[in-house]
């Protein structure tokens, strides 16, 4: 009796590319993310008018690169100096600081939409 795939690249078991062993018994470390340069990302930055007439600057469009998506964020809400969080893709930045935002954004490398 013949395999359907006998003799095919999805007949053989899945090798590291790092160590050679079979994928289930590899004991290398994970390798870590690629980090997107600031150059590749588009970001958009406005202000939104949210309950009880406050106002937000929203930044989306920001690639979540674990750390670095946090030190960005500490680094507007210090340039501000008003407090801000992280929702799903986007930071938040409490008041109108969409120029502010903008400009420092820019420095750092990224592009503006």
């Amino acid at each position: 009796m013949t395999r359907l795939f006998a003799g095919t690249p999805w007949d053989r078991p899945i090798i590291c590319d790092r160590c050679k062993l079979a994928a289930a018994d590899c004991k290398c470390p994970p390798l870590p993310p690629e980090l997107i340069p600031p150059e590749k990302q588009s970001l958009k930055v406005f202000t939104e008018k949210r309950q009880k007439g406050k106002f937000v600057t929203v930044i989306k469009g920001l690639i979540n690169q674990g750390d670095k998506f946090q030190e960005v964020l500490t680094m507007l809400k210090t340039l501000c100096g008003a407090g801000g969080t992280m929702k799903d893709e986007t930071l938040e930045i409490q008041g109108e600081h969409t120029e502010k935002i903008q400009q420092k954004l820019k420095s750092l490398g990224y592009k503006i939409k």
